[in-house]
């Protein structure tokens, strides 16, 4: 690895190549659980390994290059998020139940359809939600990542936690329906 690194640094492009195909997947883990669609979480992707190739030097070779990467990744997310504020009011509740959910028992659900529920979030709620339940940030630490209070940071995922819990009921009454 620091020899892809060494390489990136030198603007190689085969050891660019390399290390965009080897954190890939990791890198689109991140950024769906804070994107609308698997399409949009690609876009930010591309945004963040733009933003690590061209910020290679500040990495400290003496931390992991997973977290610094990961930090990246997260914040390219974010600036996204901002810029989704910039060009649409916050979604309508009635559009984040809009889709169909496949019936399927909570327990049943896979990975792919639980990071599903998180991204029928409004953009305000999934951006709080995943920051702090699945990336440990404080509501302070999210205010001033996201210039909002941590009362509203709190505020929002206390509605995000309410309508991920709605969108399980949902599901769970379908599926129940479907077997009885």
């Amino acid at each position: 690895m620091h020899l892809l690194i060494q390489g990136c640094k030198r603007k190689d492009r085969d050891s660019q190549r390399l290390l965009y195909q080897h954190y890939y997947a990791y890198a689109l883990s991140i950024c769906a659980r804070y994107s609308r669609n698997i399409s949009e979480a690609k876009e930010v992707v591309n945004d963040g390994f733009m933003k690590v190739f061209a910020k290679i030097d500040q990495y400290n070779p003496d931390s992991a290059f997973k977290g610094w990467m990961r930090r990246i990744m997260i914040n390219t997310s974010i600036d996204q998020y901002r810029k989704e504020l910039k060009h649409q009011q916050h979604d309508n509740l009635a559009s984040v139940f809009s889709s169909v959910i496949q019936p399927q028992a909570i327990t049943d659900l896979s990975h792919e359809e639980l990071i599903g529920l998180v991204q029928k979030l409004s953009p305000a709620y999934r951006t709080v939600f995943n920051l702090y339940v699945i990336d440990g940030y404080t509501h302070e630490e999210i205010g001033k990542l996201l210039k909002i209070s941590s009362g509203t940071s709190k505020s929002n995922l206390l509605k995000a936690r309410e309508n991920l819990r709605r969108m399980l009921e949902g599901l769970n009454k379908i599926s129940y329906e479907k077997f009885n």
